[in-house]
């Protein structure tokens, strides 16, 4: 799928600190810790909890953030859709990447076991 340039250029430009409080809001609305959110986080980007705690004080941008990341092997078999996108045609690779991670965090939230998430 093919997205603009525009929007590939504003989910680069976003910072990891100003989505964060989302994420961790999502998570625990539906019973779920901050431990869990930031078990997923490292499993696809191989931050460290206190590695994401820097990275939010430093309001990296999602480019800063990806580019640093050492992304998981299996992070490809991440599929569905998201935000109106399904993530395996995204041609932009940063653009695939956040939407990786927003689509794991999403499993999070509606229960899916860790282990799943964690494929």
């Amino acid at each position: 799928m093919s997205t603009t340039s525009n929007h590939d250029e504003k989910i680069a430009k976003m910072s990891f600190a100003s989505v964060y409080p989302h994420y961790v809001t999502k998570v625990e609305k539906k019973g779920r810790t901050i431990a869990e959110l930031h078990k997923v986080i490292e499993w696809l980007t191989g931050y460290t909890e206190s590695q994401i705690q820097q990275l939010i004080l430093d309001k990296v941008n999602f480019s800063e953030f990806f580019s640093k990341a050492k992304l998981n092997p299996n992070a490809h078999l991440i599929t569905g859709t998201i935000c109106g996108y399904r993530i395996e045609v995204i041609e932009n690779n940063l653009t695939r990447q956040v939407r990786y991670l927003d689509k794991i965090i999403d499993e999070l939230a509606k229960g899916k076991a860790l282990e799943k998430i964690m494929r």
